[in-house]
């Protein structure tokens, strides 16, 4: 790096996802963490596999699948997990704390209690900006965001 080349700073390395949810963040944390394949994936999409050891250095995989078949295989681990505040997970290892050479982001998702509702936030922090560019025409908002309103769909229902 030269002094006229700036730092990245995390802003534009970040994606970021933020909603009211009118539900306590107990209730959304159990949802996130023991109902994931009723809610992970765009609308229309199913989620087959799910492991999740919920501990740092724990798996994380799941596989997305499209009504055509299509399949999306997330595979990392957590490095944070603290009920029901706050879960950190990354694809930047593998189990055994592996490198992977494929990574891509890590995820910090809070569940922030606001009087009784949730201030839920997920983020998505990126090595690179052009990987942050690279997910956000991928469709981030959007998947993200679906996966959101299924998540509170859940939530809602009981």
């Amino acid at each position: 790096m030269t002094a006229e080349t700036p730092p990245s700073s995390a802003s534009d390395r970040e994606l970021v996802l933020t909603r009211m949810i009118h539900a306590p963040r107990e209730r959304i944390f159990d949802a996130w963490t023991k109902r994931l394949p009723e809610w992970w994936g765009p609308h229309g999409m199913t989620t087959p596999v799910c492991e999740m050891d919920l501990r740092p250095g724990g798996l994380f995989r799941t596989v997305m699948r499209t009504p055509d078949g299509t399949e999306y295989p997330t595979r990392g681990v957590f490095l944070e997990v603290v009920e029901p505040e706050r879960i950190v997970f990354t694809d930047a290892f593998d189990v055994s704390w592996q490198p992977n050479p494929d990574i891509f982001f890590t995820a910090i998702t809070t569940f922030d209690d606001v009087g009784g509702k949730t201030r839920y936030t997920a983020r998505a922090l990126h090595w690179t900006v052009e990987n942050r560019e690279k997910h956000e025409k991928m469709g981030f908002h959007q998947g993200w965001g679906e996966s959101l309103d299924r998540l509170v769909l859940l939530v809602m229902k009981g």
